[in-house]
């Protein structure tokens, strides 16, 4: 017969085992619903195949519109910002554990596009129309390309510990993990921040402009810059120097000059 203390480990080793486990499945969930919802975006901003669109839907009255769509665009602006930031984060992992802290974070984004989605009211008044012209063309041709640059640059990084399955992939192994190096492949050479690049691209490259979309681009632009200054404080404080050399030699947002010859890693998400 097995001692007591035999007895103990055996149930701790298990329940570790299930935690696991368990770990493991609730960071795939989580990524597999964003993966699902974040589809169902493009789509939405792209009128196209799914049956909620940015310009569909019961219409309201113009202010209430504007003041519902705003409160849904600060929900989301607000949980992303506050929950990505390095001092949220030192005491969320108080509660929360490591490595699940980056799958919860994705989740709760998750959570706040699928309302922003669900809840979004159309405001049709047209800005422009460019259907059936050379423009239009281009137009929705850089929306695709828009969110292919945001896709590739999140593989060029580290798509998996992005989105928290590294993480959770290392706990079921009983693994440390070690955040990413700095490095700087293909579009980090050109502009420091391709991910969010693509965003304004996909955002403001619709051939059909309504009033609606534009608030849904003015917004989503103006966190987008917003969320860059207090993601890069975070990554001089990650990175030092290495950053601040970064910082210096590529363009933030806007592919200026010659690609850098940078030799270090390609900021990682600090989120």
């Amino acid at each position: 017969m097995r001692s007591g203390d035999e007895l103990v480990q055996t149930e701790w080793l298990e329940v570790n085992f299930v935690k696991r486990i368990l770990a493991l499945l609730y960071g795939i969930a989580a990524y597999f619903f964003f993966l699902g919802t974040f589809a169902y975006a493009i789509f939405f901003l792209g009128e196209t195949i799914v049956p909620k669109t940015i310009d569909s839907g019961p219409i309201s009255q113009p202010v209430k519109s504007v003041l519902i769509d705003a409160l849904l665009l600060s929900v989301f602006a607000l949980q992303h910002s506050i929950m990505a930031r390095r001092g949220f984060k030192q005491r969320w992992t108080r509660i929360v554990s490591w490595y699940i802290e980056r799958s919860t974070f994705v989740l709760a984004a998750t959570l706040a596009l699928a309302l922003l989605i669900w809840q979004w009211r159309p405001i049709p008044t047209v800005v422009w129309d460019l259907r059936g012209t050379a423009a239009g063309s281009a137009l929705s041709l850089l929306f695709w390309m828009g969110w292919a640059i945001l896709l590739l640059s999140t593989f060029l990084i580290n798509h998996f510990e992005l989105f928290g399955l590294e993480q959770v992939w290392a706990y079921a192994r009983g693994k440390e993990f070690h955040r990413p190096a700095l490095r700087a492949p293909l579009f980090y050479r050109f502009v420091r921040h391709p991910i969010y690049l693509g965003f304004v691209i996909a955002f403001w490259c619709a051939p059909v402009m309504t009033a609606g979309h534009l608030l849904f681009s003015v917004a989503s632009t103006g966190y987008i810059l917003v969320g860059i200054y207090f993601e890069e404080r975070d990554l001089i404080h990650a990175f030092g120097n290495a950053y601040l050399d970064y910082q210096r030699r590529v363009p933030m947002l806007i592919p200026i000059g010659k690609p850098s010859n940078v030799r270090h890693n390609a900021p990682v998400k600090a989120e």
